[in-house]
This record gives C-alpha cells, structure tokens and sequence, in this order.
C-alpha cells in the first residue's frame, strides 16, 4: 500500500504545493487508487494534486470519512476536473445540516447539495455498516462508541440546536493480508474506537493509523490514554490532531508516531 498527503494543514518541503485546513489522500493498494476525502478548497486540492503528477482522471473511487466542510468541500472542483462519473463510498449521513456557533453561527456541513454532486458524475453508494467496496478496501461503517468520542457542532431539529453525534465519522480500512491499514478523517468516533472497530471487522490487528485524530484542545488523561491504550504499530497524526497534543504523544510514543504533511508518502 502507498499513501500520498494530498491536503493537510501543513504544506510540507516540495516548492508548489499548498497547505489548508482540511484532508485529503491517496490510497495505492492492489491496483486500485481511492481519494480519500477531497479537503475543504477544491482550488488547493487540484493545485496539490498537479504539482505531485496526479489526475482525478487516475483515480479509481471517493471515500468520504464524513460531512464536514474540511474533508468534501474539494468534491465539486474534482468531479469537474475529472469530466466523467465515479463512485463516491461514504455514510448515508453526510449530507445531514451541520452547524457551529463559535465564534459565531455559521453552516460547517458539505457545502453542496447531492443532485449538484451528482450532476457532475458522483455515483454515490452509501451504506451504515461495513463493507468492501474494491477489492481490499472496506468502508468500517458506524464506529461503536466504547469510550469517549470527539464529536463537534450542532444539528437543527424542530427550530431547535441539539448537538452532532456525527454518525457518519467513518474509517477507510485497508486489507494488508496479515494487518490492516486504517485512514480516519477527523477520529470523531474517539481514536481509540476507531482501532478496535477495524480490529473487529478485519479480525487482524491495525499495522498504521493515519489522518486526523481530533485532540486538539483535549485532556492530558485522554493523551494518556490513547498513548497507553492504542494498539496500532505505527501512527501517522496530523490535520486537527493539535500541534500541543502531537507533541505529548510524540514524547510518549516516540518513533511509533510521526506528522503528516502535503507531499508526504507512506509505504506499507
């Protein structure tokens, strides 16, 4: 399997290529190339993906962690570049209405209606549970909470804001014949959940967990945890893991964890 950092809030050490808040990447396995997540400006998308030789024309499948502004707001720049259809994998979920209120109100769901996407090529399969949609690429499905999850903003029900459980917050699980590979946008179902899920539903264990984490901001005793707790051989941590959190957990893990930047490769 080879990973290619599309999108990521650091812009890395190759001259052309942007960084941005969102997420995005290359999944290379058994050759079948899937996007993950298409970051939050379609303009630094195709920028990043040009400047490292790649075409939306190459890739194969879309896989959409979950409805936040940051990981699909590159999807309509990308299907126009593309000029034909492709399948989109993702929960049923992530065109639900989301709303933040800090520091003011504003809408932080998909910027883009389903019939505008589909309009322009994506052929969406969108299912709650596991499943494997190429051959050695599962979509982990809804993510059982079994402790603490990082979940954001808000939903409107009945003229009234009740928080987002972001249901849809899943995991690309990459089958590597004796681990898995496992790619999270954001980690809103809690990094640690989102270990042991893959675990369960690949029954291997987790070679490398790489993407956002979701810890900026959060409690020594939830580092602690998860540096004591997760199970993964190798971590590759970035986007909205927080620079401070990276850093405790880097003095915890050491070499078993390492930050993602635009242009970075990872082979396994």
């Amino acid at each position: 399997m080879k990973l290619t950092v599309l999108y990521e809030n650091h812009s890395g050490f190759k001259r052309g290529l942007l960084g941005s808040h969102g997420f995005s990447v290359l999944v290379e396995h058994a050759g079948v190339k899937v996007l993950v997540d298409t970051g939050a400006d379609g303009g630094v998308l195709i920028n990043n993906m040009m400047k490292l030789g790649i075409h939306p024309r190459e890739i194969d499948h879309i896989f959409i962690t979950h409805g936040h502004y940051d990981h699909t707001g590159g999807l309509k720049a990308f299907l126009e570049e593309r000029g034909r259809p492709i399948q989109v994998t993702a929960h049923p979920g992530i065109f639900t209405g989301r709303i933040a209120i800090k520091p003011e109100r504003r809408e932080i769901g998909i910027p883009f209606s389903r019939e505008e996407l589909e309009s322009l090529g994506a052929e969406f399969i969108l299912k709650e549970g596991p499943f494997e949609f190429a051959p050695g690429f599962w979509s982990s499905g809804e993510i059982l909470r079994r402790t603490w999850d990082r979940t954001v903003g808000y939903i409107e029900e009945s003229g009234k804001l009740q928080k987002d459980p972001i249901p849809d917050d899943i995991a690309l699980i990459v089958d590597l014949d004796e681990s898995v590979a496992v790619i999270t946008g954001c980690g809103h179902s809690g990094i640690l959940n989102i270990a042991w899920h893959a675990e369960d539903v690949s029954e291997k264990p987790v070679k490398a967990l790489i993407g956002g984490f979701h810890l900026r901001g959060a409690k020594k005793e939830v580092l602690d945890e998860v540096a004591g707790r997760i199970d993964a051989e190798k971590l590759y941590a970035g986007h909205c893991t927080g620079i401070d959190s990276y850093a405790h957990l880097k003095g915890r893990l050491g070499d078993r964890i390492e930050p993602l930047h635009v242009g970075k490769t990872i082979e396994l």
